[in-house]
């Protein structure tokens, strides 16, 4: 009997290592490695709710600190907090979703989304799981703010209160390979609150919010759907740029405005913070002086750098070789912008892959056909609703001859001497990159726009494209 008892034990043993750490088959940190685990357990768990689903995701991540589980709950004592049968797939949501910074600056716990940004899935998940538990309770979303954006905000704010308001936030960093990200390496020292986290706690608020105002009628989608609604880009319908289905994602910093502005930020980031104190007993919070001060000069750095400006997709993260030579400083604020169009590549580009394709391609052309430093322009602008990062805010341009020192060079990828740009690319300029611009002190306050053909003998940026920016604000014949 001991012997069968015994051979028995092994048999379970054995099935149980078997059966509990088959490989997910997930190796790379995309957004959509991450939706395709999330199906998986869905496709094996046929009734398990989205919130059940994304309490289990927090428990086997270990989320569970003071302020979750004040306003969730702790995930160990939810009745629908499954533990998520397949051990290997424990071990691989616990990578994904812990979020850390190792002391080489590598930030962990985070994605890269279709269109080019990085995500920190904790706070975005903590998010949706606010908005589907006050869909399910039928109340507002308690704690929205605090879980996604509030805390990591406020804490940042006072740990970095003596350092440079533009260092209090960020910073943003580069994968180690784009197509098959695996690390991700910050820019220069954490702060508390990354550009990662930052964006997971903006989409966190929009998706939040959007879940739980569902009407009593609507059931909340799977969570691997809520997940590629917001990220994936769709196939677009018809010919015109404008009728494009885009991801929701380039359009975090629009939608976070529009959900959280209604608030008065300086009184939720207070509040946060004081929850805090009576939850955490973090010493120095108590040993901050003037901390009104402190969060609105946070704050003002937070609305201009996050929502006042676009998000711009890094050098690194488009994949640019480096600059060959010596790069000559610009003296800001500069009085010119000079609009431009690629003309080769003559299309648009849709996606963030096909865009950070093309920067490659006019890179190659500007430094090996022409023989220049690098990409001639300061910023080049994607149908998909991005600015890319040429020589950038500080470096000069050569982008349109003999005035390349008293301004920067904005092209728009694709020929536009018979049609315009999409609808999103121009407003990125004309609403977002105008604002910034002066705001961060590149541009003067009454600078002057010009398209390239008003300077140089040229046809750009197109016939159509240039009878659009006579209209625009700041033009000048």
């Amino acid at each position: 009997y001991t012997m069968i008892w015994l051979g028995q034990m092994f048999l379970g043993f054995f099935l149980f290592f078997t059966l509990t750490t088959r490989p997910i088959g997930v190796h790379s940190c995309k957004m959509d490695s991450f939706i395709q685990a999330v199906k998986q357990i869905e496709d094996s768990e046929p009734n398990l709710s989205p919130l059940a689903l994304v309490r289990s995701l927090r428990r086997s991540a270990g989320l569970d600190d003071e302020m979750t589980i004040y306003f969730l709950g702790a995930s160990y004592n939810l009745s629908d907090a499954v533990v998520l049968i397949n051990a290997s797939s424990i071990s691989f949501f616990h990578k994904a979703i812990h979020h850390m910074v190792t002391d080489a600056g590598e930030e962990r716990g985070v994605v890269l989304t279709p269109d080019g940004t990085t995500v920190a899935l904790a706070p975005l998940l903590l998010g949706i799981e606010s908005g589907l538990k006050a869909r399910a309770e039928g109340t507002p979303a308690v704690g929205l703010f605090p879980l996604t954006l509030g805390r990591i905000l406020g804490l940042s704010f006072f740990r970095l209160q003596n350092v440079q308001p533009c260092h209090r936030l960020g910073p943003n960093g580069c994968w180690d390979n784009m197509e098959h990200p695996k690390v991700f390496r910050l820019a220069r020292a954490a702060t508390l609150a990354t550009d990662a986290l930052i964006n997971g706690g903006m989409d966190g608020v929009i998706l939040g919010s959007r879940l739980s105002n569902l009407s009593a009628s609507e059931q909340p989608p799977a969570l691997s759907e809520i997940l590629k609604g917001y990220y994936v880009f769709s196939q677009h319908e018809g010919r015109s740029l404008n009728v494009l289905r885009h991801p929701v994602s380039p359009k975090r910093r629009e939608l976070s405005r529009a959900s959280l502005q209604p608030l008065e930020l300086h009184k939720e980031v207070m509040e946060t913070l004081a929850l805090v104190w009576k939850l955490e007993k973090i010493k120095w919070i108590a040993e901050v002086t003037g901390i009104g001060r402190v969060v609105k000069e946070g704050l003002n750095v937070f609305v201009h750098k996050y929502w006042d400006c676009p998000q711009v997709i890094s050098r690194c993260q488009w994949g640019a070789q480096p600059f060959r030579g010596t790069p000559i400083p610009l003296s800001l604020p500069l009085p010119f912008l000079y609009i431009h169009h690629t003309e080769n590549p003559s299309e648009p580009c849709l996606t963030f892959e096909k865009c950070a394709s093309d920067m490659r391609a006019i890179q190659r052309y500007h430094q090996d056909e022409r023989g220049w430093s690098d990409i001639g322009y300061s910023f080049v602008i994607g149908s998909e609703g991005h600015i890319f990062e040429g020589r950038g805010w500080e470096i000069q341009g050569r982008h349109t001859k003999g005035h390349n020192s008293i301004g920067y060079g904005v092209s728009v990828i694709g020929n536009y001497n018979s049609t315009l740009p999409s609808v999103e690319a121009m407003d990125l300029i004309r609403h977002r990159f105008y604002q910034c611009a002066v705001d961060g002190g590149g541009l003067m306050a009454n600078f002057t726009l010009h398209g390239h053909r008003q300077v140089v003998a040229t046809d750009c940026p197109g016939d159509a494209f240039f009878e659009e920016i006579k209209t625009w604000e700041h033009f000048r014949d």
